[in-house]
């Protein structure tokens, strides 16, 4: 079924997906898979079957910084669509194709396969996806603005957003609300194509979130992700870039704040396949209550055939309170010595001292002080967003965090 083609508007439900089918800090290893897609030495092979992947049980490698009971059994099957799901509202400017596809849809995928039981599980599950599609050579001067609202209940989503060759956009994927679900996200883009996606999990605080983001990076092409996460009691956010030509560049952004109690998750993986490709990535996260867990897996593969590479991923967390955790594991595996350059950094620390005593030393109160601190560490990635709504919204989201720790 097609609806809403070049509107500006369209809506439709998840929750009524079918059932699934039967049987449904140390550094980590990449390897290349048997498929265009790689996963880590520990991982199964990827796939879009749910049989494929064994139920995990939080020993394997990918698995094991992942709170499993909480996942509300969406990583062993016996999580279904259940209740109204979540609501998804997809606003689009002119020069946008708007559809509503069915699962046979040739579409759906192309991006990449599942690397996980929970990703599988939602390719397997969803009924109905939304394609977005922008047209070749279009250059739009409103971002595309997609909403998910959590509504109650377990649903299974697919989403796949398409730049034909030298066409521009910015997305805005923004998720609200509570629910429990499990999604695969496509971003395509065609040679020369610049696409800038914010994907941002401001859930209610019982909502569970389990994702993969897939990039295929066109030649040329450009990509940047911001992916923002504040809510939600367990989020798993696994973006994943690979290039279809030589010559494209990716761009990783990230900030989380993980309030006591939460599970924020981000697992990364970028695989330089072909010649002359860039990547970047940049995660900052801050921490405050007792057992906020914060884990960041970077990983960076830079294959034999990928000569030319120039790459380098960046963590840093900053703990406000005790009781909380973080985990940092970046990732770096090089096949050829004919490269730009490759490195990665990690660092997790409290509060500077020196910092506070500076700013207080000169009649600000010890809480702006803090304020201050933290809106600076953050700020480099905020003004990456580059759409003024929503970086003061997060902004405020940042502030009012920073109260409550006060």
């Amino acid at each position: 079924m097609a609806e809403a083609q070049n509107s500006p508007k369209s809506s439709t439900s998840l929750g009524q997906g079918g059932p699934p089918p039967a049987g449904s800090t140390t550094a980590g290893s990449i390897a290349v898979a048997a498929e265009s897609t790689v996963a880590t030495r520990m991982s199964a092979p990827p796939s879009f079957d749910v049989a494929d992947f064994p139920v995990p049980h939080g020993r394997e490698e990918e698995w094991r910084f992942t709170p499993l009971a909480r996942l509300r059994g969406l990583h062993d099957g016996t999580a279904v669509a259940s209740g109204e799901g979540v609501k998804v509202e997809i606003e689009a400017p002119e020069g946008v194709t708007v559809e509503t596809v069915g699962r046979e849809d040739e579409r759906l995928g192309k991006a990449g396969k599942p690397v996980d039981r929970v990703a599988a599980q939602a390719y397997s599950s969803f009924e109905k996806a939304s394609v977005v599609t922008v047209a070749k050579e279009a250059v739009l001067a409103e971002p595309i603005r997609i909403t998910v609202h959590g509504q109650g209940g377990v649903a299974f989503g697919h989403q796949v957003i398409e730049l034909g060759a030298f066409a521009e956009a910015v997305v805005v994927l923004d998720h609200s609300g509570d629910a429990v679900l499990a999604a695969n996200v496509d971003y395509v883009l065609g040679d020369g194509a610049k696409l800038t996606v914010v994907s941002v999990q401001d859930w209610d605080e019982k909502a569970v979130h389990v994702a993969q983001h897939n990039a295929l990076v066109g030649r040329d092409a450009s990509f940047k992700s911001v992916v923002v996460t504040f809510g939600g009691d367990v989020v798993r956010i696994h973006p994943r870039v690979e290039y279809a030509g030589p010559g494209g560049e990716a761009e990783l952004f990230g900030l989380y704040f993980t309030d006591a109690g939460q599970h924020q998750e981000h697992r990364l993986l970028v695989t330089h396949n072909l010649p002359h490709c860039k990547s970047n990535v940049a995660y900052k996260g801050a921490l405050q209550g007792q057992d906020a867990h914060a884990v960041w897996i970077g990983d960076v593969l830079i294959q034999a055939a990928a000569e030319g590479t120039d790459t380098y991923e960046l963590n840093r967390n900053l703990v406000l309170t005790d009781g909380a955790r973080v985990d940092s594991v970046p990732n770096l595996e090089i096949e050829t010595g004919e490269i730009a350059g490759a490195g990665h950094a990690s660092a997790t620390g409290r509060f500077d001292d020196e910092q506070l005593f500076y700013l207080m030393s000169r009649g600000i109160p010890q809480a702006e002080a803090r304020r201050l601190v933290v809106r600076g560490f953050f700020a480099e990635l905020v003004q990456q967003i580059g759409l003024p709504d929503v970086q003061e919204r997060l902004l405020a989201k940042i502030e009012a965090e920073l109260e409550a720790s006060v």
